[in-house]
C-alpha cells in the first residue's frame, strides 16, 4: 500500500480532516504529489514532493527549482492538454501504486475547478483505491453500490448525496436518522446532515453513486 498526498492549487483549509491527511504514516511507503500550484501548499507546510506535475503555468519558478533541487521529479506537460493538472496528477499516483491517496487543496472559489476536481474521484483508475478530498474537518469520497463502512466519532456528520441519478435500496445503520431499502433522488436534499452515533456505521445500497461528506463533529 503506498499512502499518497496530493497537493492541488485551490484553497488548503486548515482542520483535522486535514492534518489528519498529512500525517503520513511510517510503516507503510508514501508519495507527495504537487499538482502545478499546488506545489506552494507543500512548501508552506515545510514538505518536499516526490514529484510536481503539470504544465507549471502556475507553480513559482524559484519553489520549483528548490522542489528539483530536493530531488522531486519534475513532469512538464503543454498547456493544451485535456486533463487538468490534478487529474493528471492522480493518474501518475495510480501510475506508481498509490492506493490511498489524499488530496488537499481540490476546493476553493472556483466553483467549476472544485465541481469538476470532485468528479474526479469517479475516474476508473481510481477504483479499488480509497481516494477522498479533505478540506478543514471534511472529508469527500464517492461511494458505489455495496456496503461502505464509515470511521469517526459520535457527533460526526455524515451527508449522503446522490450525484449521478437516483441511489436506491439504501440501508445504514448506527445513523441517527435511518434508511431502510430506501432511494434517495438526485436534486433532493434528504441525505445531509445525518449524525454517526457510535465510532462505525455502516451504509450499503443497490444502485447509483453517492457522494459522501464525512465531517468531524457537528457541521
Amino acid at each position: 500500500m503506498v499512502y499518497t498526498v496530493i497537493a492541488a492549487n485551490g484553497d488548503l483549509v486548515d482542520g483535522e480532516a486535514v492534518r489528519s491527511a498529512l500525517a503520513l504514516p511510517f510503516d507503510q511507503p508514501s508519495l507527495i504529489i504537487a499538482a502545478d500550484g499546488g506545489l506552494r501548499h507543500l512548501v508552506a507546510l515545510g514538505m518536499t514532493p516526490n514529484v510536481v506535475i503539470g504544465d507549471m503555468d502556475s507553480a513559482d519558478p524559484a519553489q520549483l527549482a528548490e522542489a528539483e533541487r530536493g530531488g522531486a521529479e519534475l513532469l512538464r506537460f503543454s498547456p493544451h492538454k485535456n486533463e487538468t493538472d490534478l487529474e493528471l496528477a492522480v493518474l501518475e499516483a495510480v501510475k506508481r501504486g498509490g492506493d490511498v491517496i489524499r488530496i488537499i487543496g481540490a476546493l476553493g472559489d472556483r466553483f467549476d475547478q472544485s465541481i469538476s476536481n470532485v468528479h474526479l474521484l469517479a475516474l476508473p483508475e481510481l477504483r479499488g483505491c480509497k481516494a477522498s478530498l479533505v478540506s478543514g474537518k471534511q472529508t469527500l469520497s464517492l461511494s458505489f453500490p455495496g456496503e461502505t463502512v464509515l470511521t469517526g466519532n459520535p457527533g460526526d456528520t455524515v451527508s449522503l448525496i446522490p450525484v449521478a441519478g437516483d441511489a436506491s435500496g439504501i440501508v445504514t445503520e448506527q445513523l441517527e436518522y435511518p434508511l431502510r431499502h430506501e432511494t434517495l433522488r438526485f436534486g433532493a436534499a434528504r441525505g445531509v446532515s445525518n449524525v454517526m452515533l457510535i465510532q462505525q456505521a455502516k451504509f450499503s445500497f443497490e444502485t447509483g453513486v453517492l457522494l459522501v461528506v464525512h465531517t468531524i463533529g457537528r457541521a
